[in-house]
């Protein structure tokens, strides 16, 4: 269990976020998997690393314990001496040697306490390196958490702000009033046509009454051509002959007509 941890960590610890990125389809979500995939890890890799350390630290706290036992039977070791050779210098050699083979007994201690925490030692250095490597690597897993939570987030908002543009570029395409295949164009164009329809059957109007009153005038003319002719035949008053001379001067007749009179 703690191998097929440690490997994981190994293996995110040098995963390389921006090439598994560029391979993803919808890389949020791989993101947001990755970073609960980190999360979970780093859980359980915390718990090994916690129980490996303590290990380490029990086996450091029975070397330590080792140590001390072999300098406690060292100081018994020497008392005992000392006291055999106090009773030597008396004389008595029965206690002398009762003392001497305690002082025996107590490097026989000594010795193996030693030898426990010597044997230790190797078992000890090689813990401390894994848990170094453990911590290390730990420390980057959660280097690599920090990591892949701000490219999250980073991608939310560069997703979110590219998602608002492309809303806000849809709507102003739909009311562009310049874009002849928008519905707006097209009303536009309709109102165009209509108004230059109104506009030429106003100028046909135009034109139509201005024939009419061109007609009105002609007729107004001829009547009173008419009028003056025959005030002329019944012998009418100069005053409306010289009208009707200066209003004949206008007309279409030739004046070698009147040069034949």
């Amino acid at each position: 269990m703690k191998q097929s941890i440690f490997g994981r960590m190994a293996q995110l610890a040098k995963a390389n976020i921006n090439s598994l990125l560029d391979q993803a389809e919808d890389p949020q979500k791989m993101l947001d998997q990755m970073v609960r995939d980190y999360t979970n890890n780093i859980a359980e890799a915390e718990s090994a690393v916690a129980q490996t350390i303590g290990n380490l630290r029990m086996l450091q706290d029975d070397y330590n314990e080792d140590i001390k036992n072999a300098q406690d039977w060292g100081k018994k070791a020497l008392a005992a001496s000392r006291k055999a050779d106090e009773y030597r210098a008396k004389g008595d050699i029965v206690d002398a040697e009762k003392f001497d083979n305690l002082a025996k007994v107590a490097l026989q201690r000594q010795m193996s306490a030693e030898n426990e925490a010597k044997s230790a030692e190797p078992s000890i250095a090689s813990q401390t390196e894994v848990v170094d490597k453990l911590k290390h690597g730990l420390g980057q897993m959660k280097g690599k958490l920090n990591e892949l939570t701000s490219k999250r987030n980073e991608l939310v908002a560069r997703s979110k702000t590219a998602a608002a543009q492309t809303q806000v570029h849809d709507a102003m395409k739909s009311i562009d009033f310049m874009d002849p295949t928008s519905e707006v164009g097209r009303f536009e164009e309709k109102i165009r046509r209509e108004e230059a329809k109104v506009r030429g059957q106003q100028e046909l109007a135009a034109s139509s009454l201005d024939a009419q009153f061109n007609s009105l005038e002609d007729l107004g003319e001829q009547t009173e051509i008419e009028a003056r002719l025959a005030a002329l035949k019944s012998g009418g008053s100069p005053a409306a002959i010289g009208a009707g001379e200066n209003r004949a001067a206008g007309s279409t007749v030739d004046e070698a007509d009147f040069d034949k009179l």
